[in-house]
């Protein structure tokens, strides 16, 4: 089954202010059925400025639990999509620089 995978992020600054709050997309990706609470292994994320992307750097891989899984019956074909636990960045501590 094909399944678009989301997660939302919060971007916060070194007082936990909320800069912004986004919906990041990890494509679409072709897998056996999902359930809610089974895990999904990922790269961890990073902020590139202010932008939210993978952080692909040796070791930096990280484990999401899938906390609800939605079928949108309104669009045609129907899209399953599967929501991760949802992460916090802070400006400052997650920047991964130029990759």
């Amino acid at each position: 089954m094909k399944y678009a995978i989301c997660q939302t992020v919060k971007i916060v600054d070194m007082n936990e202010e909320i800069m912004a709050e986004v919906l990041f997309d990890h494509g679409e990706h072709e897998a056996p059925a999902l359930s809610i609470g089974c895990s999904v292994v990922s790269y961890q994320l990073g902020l590139k400025e202010f932008e939210v992307v993978y952080d692909k750097r040796e070791g930096k891989q990280e484990r999401f639990k899938v906390i609800d899984i939605e079928f949108d019956l309104l669009k045609k074909p129907a899209i399953t999509r599967v929501f991760l636990e949802p992460v916090t960045l802070i400006v400052g501590q997650h920047d991964i620089g130029q990759l």
